[in-house]
């Protein structure tokens, strides 16, 4: 392999660290087959699923994402203070404003740090570290702390026996940093949004357009709407075209890397796209069993599944994925060196 590393004015930038957090309270098949008319065996063949977990009342989407940084930091030996920049991915903030990052700031104790939220749908972990690793490689910051999580239990219609299967809330958090002499890190990204698809997943209530009022609650507008089949469909086609645009033009093969982390958002999704790209299971990495779709929150926590596995080990060349609400796409290249 001739890998074709992207030029970077400036430095390069590197994941040093990585953290999770899933709340402790667990949703099962079982759990939502006394909810509303569905099945253990009809969500697992249709989705993957067969757990997810469920923030407690009184705690926000800025909880997971202390919990995860935290943990992040620890596993570097930095502390809190050390943060320079919060980027926040995420379509459930505890509020329409402060942002969660800042909420994430003032809870973790980050003094001096600044940042800010992405709002990506699904692809909010990975936009959000295309801009972590930009102000790392510009020179401007050596300390980014990117966190993807969401609460997305907080907007599931427990009576949509479609859509309330998927959903989980979890996230993680890396660390971005320069990377050494003789390392790699970040090597290409491919991301592309596409707003004809905003009809087909949204919340439409709660916003400037809608905002919220007794109407809105009535037709149920603060909850998910998705159109399955169309972002089925787009997600397949889109996801495989990201990937093989980033992989073709570094002169990357499927065979040749370690693992392929993609959104994890439904299991046939994921294999139909693998399939495409000519990847053997095993390079591919699959944990929606355990927590559904977290949004922002799927990749991060891929990765500790990854590395927990041994399927993610220094050096190894690693490709992300996702497809979200937007819609959204982002596909991200880069060499694992922690």
């Amino acid at each position: 392999m001739t890998l074709a590393v992207r030029p970077v004015v400036g430095r390069r930038a590197k994941i040093s660290a990585l953290g999770t957090y899933v709340p402790p309270q667990i949703l099962s098949n079982q759990d939502l087959e006394k909810m509303v008319e569905t099945s253990d065996q009809w969500i697992v063949e249709r989705t993957g699923i067969r757990e997810r977990h469920v923030l407690a009342k009184g705690l926000g989407v800025s909880d997971i994402g202390v919990e995860a940084a935290r943990k992040c930091l620890a596993a570097r030996g930095l502390k809190p203070t050390d943060v320079e920049v919060i980027i926040f991915g995420t379509v459930t903030p505890d509020m329409m404003f402060p942002s969660t990052a800042c909420l994430v700031q003032h809870k973790l104790g980050a003094e001096g740090a600044w940042g800010f939220d992405v709002s990506a749908g699904c692809s909010g972990f990975v936009f959000a570290l295309q801009a972590g690793l930009k102000l790392v490689e510009s020179g401007s910051y050596k300390r980014v702390l990117v966190i993807g999580a969401d609460a997305n239990t907080r907007m599931t219609d427990y009576t949509d026996r479609t859509t309330c299967v998927l959903f989980g809330d979890g996230g993680g958090a890396v660390l971005l940093e320069p990377a050494e002499d003789g390392e790699i890190g970040f090597i290409d990204s491919v991301n592309e949004i596409d707003g004809s698809g905003g009809a087909a997943l949204n919340l439409k209530g709660g916003g400037s357009l809608n905002p919220s009022s007794h109407e809105t609650v009535d037709k149920k507008m603060h909850y998910i709407y998705q159109d399955g089949p169309a972002v089925y469909k787009f997600a397949v086609r889109k996801m495989a075209e990201a990937t093989a645009k980033v992989l073709e033009r570094n002169g990357v093969s499927g065979t040749e890397l370690g693992c392929f982390i993609p959104h994890q958002a439904n299991k046939r999704i994921i294999t139909a796209t693998a399939d495409r790209l000519g990847l053997t299971p095993d390079k591919v990495i699959i944990n929606i069993e355990k927590y559904g779709n977290t949004s922002a929150g799927t990749i991060p926590l891929a990765m500790e599944t990854a590395v927990e596995e041994g399927k993610l080990k220094k050096g190894d060349l690693v490709l992300l994925a996702s497809v979200g609400a937007g819609f959204t796409v982002g596909a991200t290249l880069l060499r694992w060196e922690i």
